[in-house]
């Protein structure tokens, strides 16, 4: 009996210790999706004239293409650039199919 106690306890470390070592190299896939975002809306091909703070509803297709759902500004031009430049397009590490996903996004004067 108290063998199979030692057993066990050897077993539920190496286990915990297995579990430990493969969370830590795990990646956020929403730091990738945000830094491919920003590169794809880099240059706006329209003059801001104040700091603006837009939120950003998209999900992903079946083919790994960028659905905008919502932008929250009611600036026409802002809404026709993001459009323009994430709508449909394709990135590297796409997130989830149909999975919700908000940004917040600010756009600085240059």
């Amino acid at each position: 009996m108290k063998k199979f106690k030692l057993l066990a306890l050897a077993l539920v470390i190496g286990t915990s210790s297995l579990f430990a070592a493969t969370t830590s190299e795990m990646k956020s896939p929403e730091k990738t999706i945000r830094t491919e975002i920003i590169d794809l809306l880099k240059s706006p091909d329209f003059n801001i004239e104040k700091e603006l703070n837009i939120t950003l509803t998209f999900t992903f297709s079946s083919e790994g293409e960028i659905v905008v759902l919502h932008v929250n500004s009611k600036n026409p031009e802002v809404l026709n650039f993001i459009r323009k430049n994430l709508n449909y397009h394709k990135i590297t590490n796409p997130g989830e199919r149909d999975k919700l996903y908000t940004m917040p996004l600010k756009m600085k004067i240059v």
